[in-house]
């Protein structure tokens, strides 16, 4: 089943249930309105994705007993410098979410306007390539086993969702699990604290500006602040709210989805706003906007796979936009960027 979240950005909401435990023509149906959804607008809200209201209320719960340790303590697990090594903790400031600037004087330009959050990124507990940076265990007991497993409730959610794509767009079911194997994925804690509106609305400080992801779809789950706006999809430069709505994630394509699809895909341009809704007990600042959490579950296809045209994306009258990729080398140019 097929609802509008909000009419004017038509991102549909679309039940996962029949996939999961329906009739194959049913899970054919689903199939094709998440294809559809992509197809068009490149964002869907999910419901019964699999993941129990209960485990998301605790992996919040646990996000905000950690953003709210000591300073000192939260740095005992620092990100590294480099980019591409995406593990650890960064504070306020420290990471810059900048949209296709790859040369040296872009990028520091666009470091001028901060983005005011603070993130700690975990993944596959067994990667040796990029090893999990943790906190001591006694400094929050039981926040490591916790996000290990979570971990891997996500990366369930990840197969279903690969296979209902690939069945959408008329692969073998098993299509793009097979260029996912390794779970080089990245799940991201992240912490908006509050800011003054005057700040966000004269550009001396951002949430997160417009981007793209980079790898192949993400999924979020958000707080009731909300905050996310996706752009348009009938006028460049317009962004509409995609509000929190109960019971559901939302999923996104990311550029190499796009690039694999020959653009088939839609990898649409997202930003946070946070809006505000506090008035400051500190008289000489104006009105702040309410702290904001969101888990985002980025996923990546394996490290050494080649990405190509897909089948069927391509043909006399419809030649390849992009050249061959290594999922490993976009991912690490996207990202040093962002460090």
């Amino acid at each position: 089943m097929v609802a509008l979240a909000i009419d004017n950005l038509s991102i549909p909401i679309i039940d996962l249930e029949p996939a999961r435990t329906g009739t194959p023509e049913q899970a054919a149906q689903v199939a094709q309105d998440v294809y559809q959804a992509f197809k068009k607008v490149g964002f869907v809200y999910i419901k019964n994705h699999g993941v129990p209201q209960d485990l998301l209320d605790q992996a919040f719960a646990w996000s905000a007993k950690f953003f709210a340790l000591p300073q000192s303590e939260k740095n005992k697990a620092p990100h590294p410098p480099e980019g591409w090594y995406h593990r650890g903790y960064s504070g306020v400031g420290r990471e810059k979410v900048i949209q296709m600037v790859f040369d040296k004087d872009g990028i520091a330009e666009k470091r001028k306007t901060p983005d005011v959050k603070e993130s700690f990124e975990l993944g596959n507990e067994n990667d040796e390539r990029m090893p999990n940076i943790w906190i001591p265990d006694e400094t929050l007991p039981g926040f490591r086993q916790f996000f290990t497993m979570f971990f891997e409730t996500c990366y369930s959610v990840e197969q279903l969702l690969l296979r209902i794509i690939a069945v959408g767009m008329g692969l073998d079911e098993d299509y793009f699990v097979k260029y996912h194997q390794n779970k080089t994925n990245q799940c991201r804690l992240l912490h908006y604290p509050a800011v003054e509106e005057e700040l966000l609305r004269l550009g001396k400080a951002e949430r997160i500006a417009a981007h793209s992801d980079f790898g192949t779809m993400t999924i979020l789950i958000q707080d009731e602040v909300g905050g996310l706006e996706v752009e348009d999809i009938h006028e460049k430069g317009k962004f509409n709210p995609a509000p929190y709505i109960p019971g559901t994630a939302v999923v996104n394509i990311g550029d190499l989805l796009m690039r694999w699809s020959n653009d088939e895909l839609r990898s649409t341009l997202h930003r946070v706003r946070a809006p505000p809704l506090v008035d400051s007990d500190d008289a000489s600042k104006g009105r702040m906007t309410r702290p904001r959490y969101s888990i985002p579950y980025f996923i990546t296809p394996d490290r050494e796979q080649i990405i190509d045209c897909l089948p069927g994306c391509y043909g006399p009258d419809r030649p390849k936009k992009y050249e061959p990729v290594k999922s490993r080398d976009y991912i690490a140019m996207r990202m040093n960027a962002t460090y």
